[in-house]
Order: C-alpha cells, then structure tokens, then sequence
C-alpha cells in the first residue's frame, strides 16, 4: 500500500523512468509514421511527369496532382490536431494511417485522372496528421534530452526522402508510376498492422483527469525499462499559468519537490481553437504560423533553385523541361544528392539543441543559410552554386526540425495537437504558394528577384524566432492553461 501522503507528477514519473526499450519503440513506430509520409511527398516529383506522359496531361493538370495533395494536408492538418486533443493521441493515429493506407493503395488503380486527383486529395489528407507522431513520442520522452531525441526523431524524414528517391530509380523504368504508388504505401500498411501495440500517452490520460489509467501505462514502461516509479501516488500536475510556468529560472531543476496537489483546482475549458488565441498564448501562435510559412516557403523554394541552377537548366530552360526526362538517371541521381543535404544539418542540431537552446539553434541556422543564398542573387559557377544551396537547404531543413521540437513543447497538452496542426497547415500554405511565385521568375530568367525574395522570406523568420516570447529548453510539459473567457480574444 502506497503512502497517500507522498505523491509524484508525472514529469518526475517519466524522469525517474528514462529513455529505455518503451521509448525506443515508441520512436520506432513514430519514425515510420514520418518515414511513410516523407516517402508520399517525394513520390510526387517523379508520378507527375510519368502521369502526364502517360495520360496527355497539360502542365497545369500535372501541377494539380502536387496541389491536392497540398490541399488535402491543409485540412487534414488542423482536423487531426483537434482530433488527437480530443479524442486521444492514438486514435486520431489509427484514422491517419487508415485514410492515407486506403486512399495509398487506390490511387495506385486510379482508371481516370478524375479517379486519381480525389484519390491523392484523400492521401493529402491523411499525411496532414503526420504532426501528431511528433506529439505522441514528444510525450513520452524525458526532459532532459527531449531536444536530441526529437532531432533523432526527424532523421526519419529524411531517411523516408532518400528511400524514396532510390526506390523510384529502381521502380519507374521498368514498373512504372502505379507500382511505385503501390510499393510507395507499404509503411502506412506497416503502421496499421502494428497499430495495436501502440500505448497512448500518460500526459494525454492525465491531462483528461484518466490517473489510474495513466499510472498503468507508466508501469508498463517501467517494466519494459527495467526500472521503478518513484514512490507515493501519482497525480495530475497542477494547473498554471503560462506566464508562471515561462517566467521561472532555466536552471530550475525538471524534478519539482514533491507536494501535496489539491483536488479542487479548476479550469475553464473553451474551445481548442479559441485557448490559441487567449492573451497567453496568442503572440506565440502567430509567431509559429509566420515559422512555419515562411520556413516551408523558402525550403521548397531552395530545392526549386537546386534543381533548376544545379543540373544544367541555368540558362533560363523552362522547369518542364526538367520533367520530360524523367527516365534520365541524372534526374535521380540530383534528387538523392541534394536529399544528402538535410543529414548535416540534423547532426548540427542534435548537437547544438538541448545546449544552445530552440531559439538561439533556429536564428543562427537561419542567418547561415542567408548568408548562403546571398552570392546566388547573381550567376555564379555550378559548382559553386551546387554547394551553396546544399548548405543552404541543409540549414533550411535543420530550423524546420527544430521548429518541430519547440512548437509542441511550446503549447499545454491540452491544445499540443491543435496548435500544431494548425500551424503546420499554414505551412502548408506556403508550400502551394512557393512553385507559383518562384517557378515563374526562374523560368523568366529572373534569377535574382527570385533569391531576393527568398531571402526576404527567410529574414522575416529569423527575426520572428527572436521575437518568440519564451525558450523551451530543459523546461517540463505542461498540461493546461489557465484560461477565462474574458483573456480570450475574439
């Protein structure tokens, strides 16, 4: 029989449990999650061309196929955010990896481009709950190296873009692009079949006043990692104020004194949407949906410039060109090179994370890679301009990963999804926006306005992270926010 009188939070449940085999799991099936939704992205640089030839599609109705897809993880983005927060981290996962599963496999025996378009829609929409495995394993995961691990976690993405690549180098010649679909869905199958393993997150059952069910999940972990709760009871965090939780030391030790919680401690609870948008949380929203459009805008637009001034289409070719030689293994061959790019930068930020902090780690990589693109606004030697952009979407890619570790550490438990989704979604914004408005002035031969307004962009995204009103490292979860209808602003 346990001590009523010693209690543990949860905070020092998963500190005093560690990282161990639960974890390693946990990240396992999440990496897959993010391995399966990199893997339906990339194929789109190589299915639309195919399509195209294959069906006698215009430019504009080969572009539609990335569009709807962009489309579709817009919605699904903000839609499985306040699915996860309010039905559970792992059943807004099971409905991902069935929409995207189902919707993966038809479009591969699409008859029609009709057929095809609704199907990938459907696809797009499944990949946009790809931030909630972010929030799942983010949750399990102790404070002290979150930042390491998260960036441990985003390798996964770039593992998933360069398998991808690979495949479609040696599935597309001979097979073409159906197989490539067919063979591109088996990790969302994988995701499916291992779906019932999968533990939901003890924040999440704390957060909804579940602590017995909590406590049980946590046993479980410890036995799996060979170690012991602490001792005394488990309870629920108490509520605080964002200002108060923020405002504390960043020496303050993660492993709070064990206190006596009180059980009538209560909150209003609005709308997810709507605690976004209160006075405590509303200039960090904002800021992340301005990191997050930007970031995406001038990561695309990076790789745009990769494959129009790095394989020989520098002087003015149009970018369709570039697509009429798809069965070209230079074509490939540009593709993995450049995908390389973004394993240096996630080195960089697993090693600088957890000690520089999120803020200082996004800023100074976002001012290297300006640096980076600045000879670019006049034509330099192919070379040269090669590894400049290679170092350039390498710290473009490296700030997205770290924006993806501080964006659900930044919000309660009781909105991480919400919030992230809908910033995610804002980025995806930016992602249709950048092939309109840089595909253009490539291909009008205006080389710089295009990196000017690149740089321009990823200007304003630095100076956004400076204005971020709080740092993350080393700091606990929290779970709710204090908020009353009079702090929420309409």
């Amino acid at each position: 029989m346990e001590d009523q009188s010693i209690v543990y939070t949860l905070d020092e449940a998963i500190s005093t449990i560690g990282f161990g085999k639960c974890q390693g799991l946990v990240l396992a099936y999440a990496g897959l999650g993010w391995i399966a939704e990199s893997m339906e992205i990339m194929l789109l640089s190589f299915v639309g061309p195919a399509v195209k030839s294959e069906w006698g599609l215009s430019s504009n109705e080969e572009s539609m196929i990335t569009t709807v897809v962009f489309a579709g993880m817009l919605i699904g983005a903000y839609s499985w955010g306040l699915i996860s927060d309010t039905y559970g981290r792992t059943k807004s996962l099971l409905g991902v990896a069935i929409v995207t599963t189902i919707a993966s496999i038809l479009s591969a025996v699409s008859p029609d481009y009709v057929w095809l378009l609704s199907l990938r829609w459907m696809v797009g929409f499944g990949l946009g709950g790809g931030h909630v495995y972010s929030s799942w394993f983010l949750e399990f995961v102790p404070t002290p190296n979150r930042g390491t691990w998260m960036v441990i976690f985003s390798t996964f993405w770039s593992v998933g873009t360069v398998f991808e690549t690979a495949l479609a180098w040696i599935v597309m010649p001979s097979l073409g692009w159906r197989w490539l679909l067919a063979l591109s869905s088996l990790p969302c199958f994988a995701l499916l079949i291992l779906y019932g393993f999968i533990p939901e997150t003890p924040r999440y059952l704390c957060m909804k006043g579940r602590t017995s069910e909590a406590h049980t999940v946590l046993e479980k972990i410890a036995s799996l990692n060979r170690t012991k709760l602490p001792p005394g009871i488990l309870v629920s965090d108490q509520i605080t104020d964002v200002n108060e939780e923020f405002s504390q030391s960043e020496d303050t030790n993660f492993l709070t004194s064990r206190i006596k919680v009180t059980k009538d401690s209560k909150t209003s609870s609005p709308s997810s949407s709507l605690v976004l948008f209160s006075s405590k949380l509303i200039r960090t929203t904002f800021l992340l949906w301005f990191l997050y459009f930007g970031n995406t805008f001038a990561y695309y637009g990076i790789v745009l410039l990769t494959s129009e001034l790095s394989s020989g289409q520098s002087k003015c070719t149009s970018i369709t060109s570039l697509s009429e030689n798809i069965q070209d293994a230079s074509l490939y061959i540009n593709v993995f090179v450049t995908s390389l790019a973004e394993f240096p930068g996630l080195l960089l930020s697993a090693i600088i994370v957890d000690k520089a902090g999120r803020k200082f780690s996004m800023a100074i990589m976002m001012l290297l890679c300006f640096i980076l693109l600045l000879p670019l606004v006049s034509h330099q030697q192919e070379i040269l301009t090669t590894s400049l952009l290679f170092g350039a979407r390498m710290f473009s890619s490296a700030t997205f990963t770290v924006a993806c570790i501080y964006a659900p550490e930044v919000y309660p438990t009781s909105v991480r999804s919400t919030g992230v989704g809908i910033a995610t979604a804002i980025g995806r914004i930016g992602g249709m926006i950048c092939p309109l408005v840089a595909v253009g002035l490539v291909s009008s031969c205006h080389q710089t306005a295009a990196v000017m307004l690149f740089e321009f962009v990823v200007a304003i995204v630095g100076l956004c992270v400076l204005f971020f009103p709080f740092e993350t490292k080393g700091r606990e979860l929290t779970d709710s926010v204090n908020v009353s209808s009079s702090n929420l602003l309409m």
